[in-house]
């Protein structure tokens, strides 16, 4: 599918659920749609045409695993491995929105709001763990601490990765917008570490002559 015919297609959001009544079967319903979050592919591997691209929540889960990796002691590690697995949440309900849909920050943040609160509200009934899942996701979208800001590094570093990999698994794909968007806004000194070594690995693997397969 081209580029142009993408940015064409308006995204179709699902309804918001709306309460059963019974706590058991609403909180069924949010245990469910978190399944849409293993389903559905990041859009900017399916806009560059990635052969099996990565789901929201495999994006989400690495950066969870490597938010235990840090060796910095002020953070509160635990909270940024909860924020890490909740931060995209509200995709479950929105999708991965892209910049090339035409839909402003300023309503994809009210459409992810929303979701959240249809989760935190109608699904979960403003359950203590409902109400965490909302404060760390709040914390996230307002990057006012040093475990968000740590996060939102975490993110762009696994993005970098991500497309250090397809580069390597695809041989000719080049995929050097999502480093310029990433790694050089990384503010974490381990992380910004972290991208230092993985540009350094990638120039290496793009001086390595290539192998082609015998037929």
């Amino acid at each position: 599918m081209s580029s142009d015919l993408k940015a064409q297609q308006k995204r179709v959001f699902p309804s918001l659920y709306k309460s059963s009544g019974d706590s058991a079967s609403d909180r069924l319903a949010f245990f469910h749609i978190l399944e849409r979050l293993k389903t559905q592919k990041r859009t900017g591997w399916v806009d560059n045409n990635i052969p099996n691209p990565e789901s929201i929540s495999d994006h989400m889960y690495r950066m969870a695993v490597l938010a235990m990796c840090v060796s910095d002691q002020s953070l509160d590690i635990a909270k940024c491995v909860m924020m890490a697995v909740v931060h995209d949440l509200a995709e479950a309900q929105v999708g991965d929105i892209a910049p090339r849909e035409g839909i402003s920050k300023a309503e994809k943040r009210r459409l992810e709001t929303e979701a959240m609160q249809n989760f935190v509200h109608e699904m979960l009934h403003d359950s203590p763990a409902a109400l965490k899942i909302m404060s760390l996701w709040t914390e996230y979208e307002e990057q006012t601490t040093a475990e968000a800001r740590f996060v939102k590094d975490l993110d762009r570093f696994e993005m970098a990765a991500q497309a250090s990999e397809y580069e390597r698994a695809h041989n000719s794909q080049n995929l050097q917008p999502f480093f310029d968007s990433s790694i050089p806004h990384i503010r974490h000194t381990e992380v910004r570490q972290w991208g230092a070594d993985l540009l350094r690995e990638r120039e290496e693997m793009r001086a390595e002559p290539r192998h082609q397969d015998d037929n």
